[in-house]
Formats: C-alpha cells, sequence, structure tokens
C-alpha cells in the first residue's frame, strides 16, 4: 500500500500523522509513505528525523479579515496544487491523508479531483478552515470528538479518535516508573504534571511558582515541565526559594507517553493531542486553554471533557495559584473524585483510533 500524508504547522498535526503511519507499517510492513508539508514548517524538522520522505510545497492560510495577502494565498494554494499534483504522479499512492495545516489543502484537493481516495483527520472539536474546505472533497472525514461531526456532511463522518492516543496507550508501564524513578519521583507517591507545552506557558508558569512554598507539606509531589525557553528563570526564582520538596522541574519531556503513563493528575493546555492521550489513559485533568488559538478551539476541547466530568476548567484569565491548589487538593485528595473523573475521561478516551483509521483506509482500497 503506498500512502501520502500530508499535515502541518503545529505539532497537533504532525504527531497524529506520524502516528498513523507507525500503525500503517505495523500492519503492513511493506507499505510505502510520502509526506508533503512545508519548508519552514515544524514538519520539516520532524519528519525527515523518521525516516520518512518528505516532500514540500509552499502555502500560507488565509486572514479573516479582508487582505491583499488573501489573493496571495489563492496563487499559492493554485500553485501547490499544481506541485502536488506532479508529486502524486510521481509517487501513485493508493490514498492520500490531510491531518490538518494548511499545507494538507492542495494536497488532498488535488489527490481528490484525480479520484484517488482521501481522508481529512480532524483532531478538534472546532475544525480548521482547511478540513472544513476539504470536507466538500474528501470520501471521509476521520474525528477525534463527538462535538465535531456537526461541521462536516453526516454521511462522510467516522468516529475514530486520534492515532496519537492509542501510542500512548501501548507505551511501557514498566518502562514509565524507570522513567519518573530517573527524573528523581518517588513511585510510592502520587503525581501530578504540569505542563504548558513544548514552550510552555508563562501564565501556568507564574501560578506554579507562587505555590513553591505549599508542595512541602502535600502527600503527593508535582513533575512541573516548564518548557525550555523558561526554565534557566525558573530554575534561579526556585533556587532563590531555598529547598522546595515534592517538586521535580524539568525544561521538556521527550518521551512523555511513559511520563503520563504513570502520573494521577495532568494540569494542561487543551490542544487535541493532548486530550486524546488523556482521555485513552483515563487520567484526570486540570485544563487551562490557551486564549490566543483560532476560533477559541482549546476552550471548546476542554469543555467535552468537562462535560462528562473527565476535567476541571480554569480560564487563563481566572488562573491563579490559590485556585491551582485548591483544584489539585481537591481531586487527589478524595478518591471518589478523582475515580468519577477517572471514569468520564475513559468514557470518551479512543484506545485503538489509529487501528480504527487504518481499518478505513483499508475499507476504502478495497471499494475502489
Amino acid at each position: 500500500m503506498k500512502v501520502l500524508v500530508s499535515g502541518g504547522g503545529t505539532g497537533g498535526h504532525i504527531y497524529p500523522a506520524l502516528a498513523l503511519i507507525r500503525t500503517i507499517k505495523k500492519h503492513d510492513e511493506n507499505s510505502e509513505f510520502l509526506y508533503i508539508g512545508t519548508e519552514n514548517g515544524l514538519e520539516s524538522k520532524i519528519v525527515p528525523n523518521e525516516q520518512i520522505p518528505f516532500k514540500t510545497i509552499n502555502i500560507s492560510g488565509f486572514r479573516r479579515k479582508l487582505s491583499f495577502e488573501n489573493v496571495k494565498t489563492i496563487y499559492r494554494f493554485l500553485s501547490g496544487v499544481k506541485k502536488a499534483t506532479n508529486y502524486i504522479k510521481e509517487f501513485k499512492p493508493d490514498v492520500v491523508i490531510g491531518t490538518g495545516g494548511y499545507v494538507c489543502g492542495p494536497v488532498v484537493y488535488a489527490a481528490a479531483k484525480k479520484g484517488i481516495p482521501t481522508i481529512v483527520h480532524e483532531q478538534n472539536s472546532v475544525p480548521g478552515l482547511t478540513n472544513k474546505f476539504l470536507s466538500k472533497y474528501v470520501d471521509n472525514i476521520a474525528i477525534s470528538f463527538e462535538d465535531s461531526a456537526k461541521f462536516f456532511p453526516k454521511e462522510k463522518v467516522v468516529l475514530t479518535g486520534n492515532p496519537r492516543a492509542q501510542e500512548v496507550v501501548q507505551a511501557s508501564k514498566k518502562e514509565g516508573k524507570s522513567k519518573i524513578s530517573c527524573l528523581g519521583l518517588s513511585d510510592k507517591k502520587k503525581t501530578v504534571l504540569v505542563v504548558g507545552g513544548s514552550r510552555g506557558a508563562k501564565p501556568i508558569n507564574d501560578a506554579v511558582l507562587q505555590t513553591l512554598n505549599k508542595w512541602s507539606s502535600k502527600e503527593y509531589q508535582c513533575l512541573y515541565v516548564t518548557g525550555e525557553v523558561h526554565f534557566e528563570n525558573i530554575q534561579k526564582e526556585i533556587g532563590e526559594s531555598g529547598k522546595v520538596e515534592n517538586i521535580v522541574c524539568v525544561p521538556y519531556i521527550h518521551d512523555m507517553p511513559l511520563v503520563l503513563k504513570e502520573v494521577d493528575l495532568i494540569v494542561a493546555r487543551a490542544g487535541a493531542t493532548t486530550l486524546a492521550e488523556i482521555t485513552a489513559l483515563g487520567l484526570p485533568s486540570i485544563l487551562i486553554p490557551s486564549p490566543y488559538v483560532t476560533n477559541n478551539h482549546q476552550e471548546k476541547n476542554a469543555r467535552s471533557l468537562v462535560d462528562v466530568g473527565a476535567a476541571k476548567l480554569i480560564l487563563e484569565k481566572e488562573m491563579s495559584a490559590e485556585k491551582l491548589m485548591s483544584e489539585i487538593d481537591h481531586i487527589l485528595g478524595n478518591e471518589g473524585v478523582w475515580t468519577k473523573m477517572r471514569e468520564g475521561a475513559l468514557k470518551i478516551g479512543k484506545q485503538d483510533a489509529g487501528d480504527e483509521l487504518y481499518h478505513l483506509i483499508v475499507k476504502h482500497l478495497k471499494q475502489t
């Protein structure tokens, strides 16, 4: 099977694509892949490191206000379609899959126009402009949240979940315990993971720094991921606070699936991939959505978990050290509360999302 994949801009589009590729390889070791991204996007650094053939096109997104830049975007889109068509002629894919981001617009559109089976994967509860546009042309839209179904043609929608979640579920628990120990944490205590994304989140960091003097009295511990750009300053502030117990501070965690298997509560933003991972694991969460994203989709993602009792929501404008610590105490200090949140997460989590998406692909190939 020859599979062309496109998606980029953020890790939320790239990591599900890579997880799907790994799942397909597991089912079909003879499968071949081509990934189309942009030269300057995050995918240009991540995908080649995975030893996956990588090609690029030049594309930008539409401005929501009237702008001459939109004329340039239309030109780049048409040029991208032409270039993608050439890549498609060379590679001859059996199926083309878009996982979001502007780059997959011209790629998936070109494939659909050539009659090649096409699928887009939507990670968020509120879809972006690209997937809304492509929904008119593709054969199927695979969704991660039931809430997003209403934005697409009903007959095309399939709830698969996010392929990244399956990788987290399959991560080694033994290696997870080892990772926790290597970070200097006890495997006997409950652990709360605080993370603001790869670059960190200043409002979360500010609140955590104001809780430093409270952790020594807790029966649980904290793994605090600052983000690399904030780490040095935060280490300095922690050092000036004297000895801080029950909290370990690191800039970044490269093997997050291992850590997620061993924590009891996560404090995080509400990106789609993060939520897919934690619901598949049944991990209770305190979510602080980023207000700086398109269509405020992180808050809408978070409310999908809040509605089933899987998460507590703190809006960034309402964030404070007292509120954060109170929520952590309430969840980790009450077994019944923690259990109900775990059950709520598992209720909407998809543990076999990669396999479901693979079977959707195979179904299409059998019909063509």
